[in-house]
């Protein structure tokens, strides 16, 4: 954590100094924004979060409930929102909370006796390490409670509004802002009064019941729900020995269930079948109660019982896959920009038995969050937040065609599957995809194509970051090289090579008016304000003379113009990042997004290419 650099800090250091918005920020909803987002839920508080970081953006998330949520129904934190959570600041403190899952284990009917069910195996989580950070269970109010401290602690000082509900918008086209929302109030003297708000843009975070999308006219399209499933958290007292670890447990007689342990180390959640639901249902199997969604969680168990002393909530539902075509509102084919995104649930559901609504949401919000706050702080084209839909939308197909799978193989009877194993095997076999480490975004104007992928073969073009162990120079501290990188809406030049190879590059990137470090800075910022450039020598620390490091790599920052250290690192010698990430003995630029996603490898030589990369992205 780097502070103290715009004078000593004797309080909390997370606690950013107010800017822009954040000086005297209006409690009361103002007339005008540029940014309302609609639902405090993840995807909500994530772009909220985001866009906190740019206080010079009016951003305000309204909320129709009177508070904060305090009992949450997303769980499940896989490894690559934790890694968002580091950019955010609150990894560690969430992972101690939480529980941690590194194993699965598969329940099945006891050959010798079918009605019983017995241990067939146990698989681990994450068999290859492919992060550093772990699969965690956590009350999704948490995760909203820390979004929320650290929308507060930015400069722009943000807050959710509660008591507001979205009724309707309309977008009239040449006007500043062109988005006239009406919202109605639900709590307080004021219940029941409609107040307009207008905005540049809305992002409605607001539920598969979005009526955000139904306003923009999407409407989510798909599968109709025919399985249904029980969802209870619980305290309880059991027989069953794996009751502390995540466990698919399928019966004789085709129920499953999946048991998932919550923090704090008592809580935990079952997923329980209900089984087919007809087409004329009509919503009926929603009225099943806890008690029975008790006594078959039972039923499936045998010959172990589940005594149950207390429901902290519970909720029945359908598996249901549907999507929007697209998660803005431009309608397909039309070249207009677009003023209205949709995040989340609003337009994509799926089950929940894979863990993947809250994490997908997030990227969601994260997604869209730094190109908003791009276009409006003045950095780049409106033209950019077209990529939004066309992202996200593809990961979200991806996501439903996954969970298709995998629902499927949770919901059939084991003498049913071609193999016993098959469902072990499908989770061992596509545990990157849960994790969230399968999303490679496509070519585009943020996203280069890989003709230099070679010079770095484990940083990809169009996945995320992963990070690595390297050491500081500065201070001989190992540390992680991607935990630096914060939510801060900088993109990040990662320049890999040695000291003679990086002089002449390092020279063009400080100094050459074609440099989009140079070029795209506005003079009264810092240097580092836009752009956040480190560099890493393949050569051990005690080799690095820091008196010989290129000035761009130690840039002077804030009113004293200190110099900030911690941008120059060293392999380390343990596990060497240019053999682990496949990095050419000649170095490489490695160009990484806001939002933690390789955007581009060049060599050190190409100059003109990464000038050319940029230039569309930020403009003139």
């Amino acid at each position: 954590m780097q502070f103290h650099h715009h004078g000593y800090v004797s309080g909390e250091p997370r606690v950013l100094p107010a800017a822009g918005t954040g000086i005297d920020r209006p409690a009361e909803l103002p007339d005008e924004v540029d940014v309302l987002i609609v639902g405090t839920g993840p995807a909500g508080m994530i772009t909220a979060a985001q866009l906190s970081r740019f206080p010079h953006v009016t951003t305000r998330i309204v909320e129709r409930r009177g508070g904060r949520l305090e009992v949450g129904q997303a769980d499940g934190i896989q490894a690559r929102s934790v890694e968002t959570f580091q950019a955010f600041g609150f990894a560690n403190r969430i992972v101690e909370e939480a529980y941690r899952i590194t194993t699965m284990s598969f329940w099945k009917p006891d050959p010798a006796d079918p009605k019983r069910i017995v241990r067939s195996s146990r698989v681990p989580d994450d068999p290859t390490g492919i992060s550093e950070f772990p699969h965690l269970i956590v009350n999704q109010a948490r995760v909203q409670d820390y979004f929320a401290e650290y929308m507060a602690n930015s400069p722009s000082r943000m807050t959710p509004d509660f008591g507001l509900e979205f009724q309707s918008l309309t977008v009239t086209e040449g006007d500043e802002y062109p988005v006239t929302v009406t919202l109605r109030h639900t709590t307080g003297p004021r219940t029941g009064e409609d107040r307009v708000v207008r905005a540049k843009y809305v992002v409605g975070c607001d539920g598969a019941r979005s009526a955000v999308r139904e306003s923009i006219g999407r409407e989510l399209v798909g599968d109709q729900a025919l399985h249904a499933w029980g969802v209870m958290d619980v305290l309880a007292v059991t027989d069953f020995p794996d009751i502390r670890t995540k466990c698919a447990i399928q019966s004789h007689d085709g129920g499953n269930i999946l048991l998932i342990p919550r923090e704090g180390g008592a809580l935990f959640r079952m997923y329980v079948d209900l089984g087919e639901v007809s087409a004329d249902d009509h919503g009926e199997v929603r009225k099943t109660t806890i008690d029975q969604i008790i006594a078959r969680a039972n039923a499936i168990m045998h010959p172990y019982t589940v005594d149950v002393k207390n429901v902290a909530w519970h909720s029945v539902y359908e598996v249901g896959h549907r999507l929007t075509d697209k998660f803005d509102d431009v309608p397909v084919g039309d070249s207009r920009l677009p003023r209205v995104f949709i995040t989340g649930d609003a337009c994509h559901t799926h089950s929940a038995k894979a863990g993947q609504g809250m994490n997908v949401s997030m990227q969601d919000g994260f997604n869209l969050g730094w190109k908003l706050g791009h276009v409006l702080d003045g950095r780049g084209p409106a033209s950019l937040l077209s990529t939004y839909s066309s992202e996200r939308q593809l990961i979200a197909k991806n996501l439903i065609d996954f969970d298709k799978e995998w629902s499927t193989l949770m919901a059939t009877r084991p003498e049913d599957l071609a193999d016993p194993a098959e469902l072990e095997e499908f989770y061992v076999k596509t545990f990157e995809f849960p994790s969230g480490f399968m999303t490679c975004y496509q070519p585009s104007v943020l996203i280069a194509t890989p003709e230099h992928q070679d010079l770095a073969t484990g940083f990809p073009i169009g996945k995320r970051f992963k990070s690595a162990p390297v050491m500081r120079v500065c201070d001989a501290n190992p540390v992680q090289l991607g935990h630096h990188a914060q939510a801060d809406g900088r993109w990040r030049i990662y320049v890999f090579a040695a000291p003679a190879p990086v002089a002449e590059f390092a020279d063009w990137l400080g100094n050459s008016p074609e440099s989009p470090v140079v070029a795209h800075t506005p003079e009264n910022l810092d240097i580092d304000a836009w752009f956040d450039v480190k560099v890493i020598y393949p050569q051990p620390y005690e080799e690095v003379d820091l008196g010989e490091v290129p000035e761009v790599f130690l840039p002077r920052t804030g009113p004293f113009g200190l110099i900030d250290y911690e941008k120059v690192y060293a392999a380390d010698p343990a596990d060497d990042i240019f053999a682990a990430r496949g990095i050419s003995p000649g170095g490489a630029v490695v160009v990484v997004r806001p939002d933690q996603y390789v955007a581009n490898v060049l060599p050190l030589t190409a100059t003109a290419e990464l000038a050319a990369f940029f230039a569309p992205i930020f403009g003139p």
